[in-house]
């Protein structure tokens, strides 16, 4: 009997290489504005906690800026329409990423995947991307608190008719981190995505992976 039955992944920075399509979005966003534009190193640090912290950040970061929480609401919700149309222009699975999901079906584990885009986004990208993986895909919806918020993973737990005590988090942020904290379930971090190993293990991750073959090894030893 396996002691670890279920694996729970976050979307953008650890099954999806979304990136490029935020930053780009972002920039869009910031230059009809007349804001600067950012960096991809720069989108990569901003990301993680949503698309309303996204807009802050890009907008603020670095500046003595003072902008209205009107406007920074505003740039959002254009942010949100002009992403919901480009949201899939150059993003695409990382590499390696479905050897590891085939193989973690191909053994019997219990997968879903968790995201804090809205419900909507995250049903399509699933339904392209990963349908023959993941029959559960957790969005934000208006019931439902974000991620790091236990709702989510409680949603996604109750669909597979699974227990935070057998089950790991996969994720790439310090959001993902503290998801898995707060619901009481052993994070597995990667470094693949939107943060790096030393952030993430001062953060507390124990269980890091290098690339996707890394999560299925890291599950072999700890159901040893």
């Amino acid at each position: 009997m396996k002691r670890y039955t279920t694996v729970i992944f976050d979307c953008d920075g650890t099954i999806l290489n979304t990136l490029d399509d935020l930053m780009d979005s972002m920039n869009y966003i910031l230059k009809k504005h007349n804001y600067p534009t950012r960096t991809l190193s720069e989108i990569r640090n901003f990301v993680g906690n949503g698309l309303g912290k996204l807009v802050e950040r890009s907008v603020l970061t670095g500046t003595d800026l003072k902008v209205s929480q009107e406007q920074l609401d505003t740039m959002l919700t254009e942010l949100k329409e002009y992403y919901a149309e480009h949201n899939n222009d150059k993003t695409a699975p990382y590499e390696g990423l479905y050897e590891l999901l085939a193989e973690l079906k191909k053994q019997g584990y219990k997968m879903a995947v968790v995201s804090n885009k809205v419900q909507e986004g995250v049903t399509a990208l699933n339904g392209q991307y990963f349908k023959e993986y993941f029959n559960v895909a957790i969005g934000e919806t208006p019931n439902r608190k974000r991620k790091p918020e236990p709702d989510m993973v409680n949603a996604a737990l109750k669909a597979l008719n699974s227990t935070p005590e057998e089950a790991v988090y996969v994720g790439d942020s310090e959001v993902d981190l503290q998801t898995a904290k707060n619901f009481g379930l052993l994070p597995i971090a990667v470094t693949w995505g939107f943060r790096d190993e030393e952030l993430l293990r001062e953060l507390g991750a124990k269980h890091v992976a290098y690339k996707p073959a890394d999560v299925m090894e890291i599950l072999g030893e700890l159901n040893k």
